[in-house]
């Protein structure tokens, strides 16, 4: 047990190292491929790759049962969620993204608390929540006036829709029992996904505008690579060991780094407003990660509640 919550600890932080750079290669993506076909030809080829290694390492292929649930789970995180990620940053910065995605944690809370047997929330966790949206706000404040405008507010309602999306993906997946190593879920999800999307990009005509070159070909390469497998296939094992509470914190840390990558590469803003709100943004992850310690309070994987898939 102290093993697999320890690896279920270190895919946590993959998950907030790894999503924080995502945000930067689809910006740059986008800039070059058309959104769909780039998007699930990243999920196909990403998920055909993890599915032979698993296999080769033994783990067994889903039985027909197990399909429908993967399906819905795939199609909710990353067909709907991460499609419509990579839609809306079409017209807004990665920094705002991640800020808008910080809100996932509280649909994780709300979509739970109409479950049957609704975890219990106590104070901690919610001044952790509190407290680490409050960071990230004072991080991008000067943002909220751009959603205003008519192309920042469409990115913006594709990215609260991806958030949505995620979050009912997310509580499905934690809740619905399936008798299949984690990985070999987040294999079959992320094919699944990337077929729906890729087909809807053939549907919208956007095979002429495909090229993979320059930059959008290391966007490609690195987001199928490293977001897909690695990234995806952390945050599938750590919900399926840890209080989904904790593993949403995540959305918290990820915008420190896509603002980090931002200055880097974009040339966008770093200040010590900045700096402090890091600070703040770390203090209430500690407190999510202190109240979800609390026995009884969060249904874990194994539990009479569910496991995950």
């Amino acid at each position: 047990m102290a093993k697999e919550n320890f690896k279920a600890y270190l895919a946590w932080i993959t998950v907030c190292i790894v999503w924080g750079t995502t945000y930067l290669a689809i910006r740059i993506g986008v800039k070059d491929l058309p959104p769909m076909l780039f998007a699930g030809l990243r999920w196909i080829i990403a998920g055909v790759i993890f599915l032979i290694f698993l296999k080769g390492r033994g783990q067994k292929l889903p039985g027909k049962k197990d399909l429908i649930p993967l399906a819905i789970v795939g199609l909710a995180l990353l067909g709907i969620g991460n499609g419509l990620v990579v839609v809306g940053e079409q017209w807004i910065n990665s920094g705002l993204t991640a800020l808008l995605i910080t809100t996932t944690p509280f649909w994780f809370i709300g979509i739970e608390a109409f479950l049957p047997h609704k975890p219990k929330i106590n104070f901690l966790v919610i001044a952790g929540l509190l407290l680490g949206l409050a960071g990230v706000t004072l991080i991008f404040g000067s943002h909220w006036q751009e959603l205003l405008n008519g192309s920042y507010l469409l990115g913006a309602l594709c990215i609260m829709g991806a958030v949505i999306a995620w979050a009912l993906g997310s509580v499905y997946s934690k809740y619905k029992k399936i008798d299949l190593h984690p990985l070999m879920s987040a294999a079959t999800q992320m094919i699944i996904a990337g077929v729906a999307q890729a087909v809807l990009g053939l549907l919208l005509g956007e095979a002429s505008e495909f090229n993979l070159a320059g930059n959008g070909l290391w966007a490609f390469v690195y987001l199928t690579l490293v977001g897909s497998i690695f990234g995806y296939g952390s945050y599938i094992y750590a919900i399926s060991h840890l209080p989904l509470s904790f593993v949403s914190t995540y959305a918290y840390i990820n915008p420190v780094i896509a603002l980090f990558l931002g200055w880097l590469v974009l040339d966008e803003r770093l200040d010590f407003v900045i700096l402090i709100s890091a600070v703040i943004i770390i203090a209430g992850v500690l407190l999510v990660k202190q109240g979800s310690k609390i026995q009884n309070i969060f249904p874990r994987s194994g539990d009479s509640d569910g496991k995950s898939s």
